[in-house]
């Protein structure tokens, strides 16, 4: 079961049909779209439990795959140091729990990974859409990462990121804009 709250809908937006150019792009400042999705344990996890603590929000396309296993295991590698800096990490695929489970597992991953096979979440935060692939246009998830204030409010957007690299992009951003 999914809970979930968009504060603007695309319409609202005035995107009734977007290209990959018009999609949603949160920017700073703007309200992180609150949400609750199940995590690899099928227990609820809902941004605003996180209000108060800084945390990191990465989408990705799929569970056991080249890229977003780098990214996955990346991500794993600076969980200690985020930790250490106060910041909560959310790994966030429109896979099913059980996959989670397993992705979890091989790669020993620390942090929650979350289930959204409705990509409700995925469209509210502008991480689902128009994709180019060798000229064609297609929907999918756009790997994307968020640093969220503890006011719950978007700090950083990076969108359309490449998996080798983004945790660390993310880290040294996190480090250079200390609360």
């Amino acid at each position: 079961m999914v809970a979930f709250v968009v504060t603007k809908t695309h319409s609202q937006l005035g995107c009734q049909s977007m290209s990959t150019d018009e999609q949603l792009r949160l920017q700073p400042a703007d309200p992180a779209p609150p949400f609750c999705l199940k995590d690899t344990d099928g227990n609820d996890v809902c941004l605003t439990s996180y209000l108060g603590k800084r945390v990191v929000l990465y989408f990705y396309p799929k569970d056991l795959t080249p890229g977003c296993t780098t990214q996955a295991c990346e991500y794993n590698s600076i969980y200690h140091t985020l930790r250490q800096m106060g910041v909560e990490l959310l790994g966030v695929s429109p896979d099913p729990q059980s996959s989670h489970e397993r992705f979890r597992s091989r790669y020993e991953l620390e942090f929650k990974l979350l289930s959204d096979p409705d990509k409700l979440v995925l469209k509210a935060y502008g991480a689902f859409g128009g994709k180019k692939n060798y000229g064609k246009i297609y929907e999918g998830v756009i790997r994307s990462s968020f640093v969220i204030s503890p006011e719950g409010k978007i700090e950083a957007a990076f969108y359309n990121v490449r998996a080798k690299g983004n945790a660390q992009r993310v880290l040294d951003y996190i480090a250079s804009h200390p609360l």
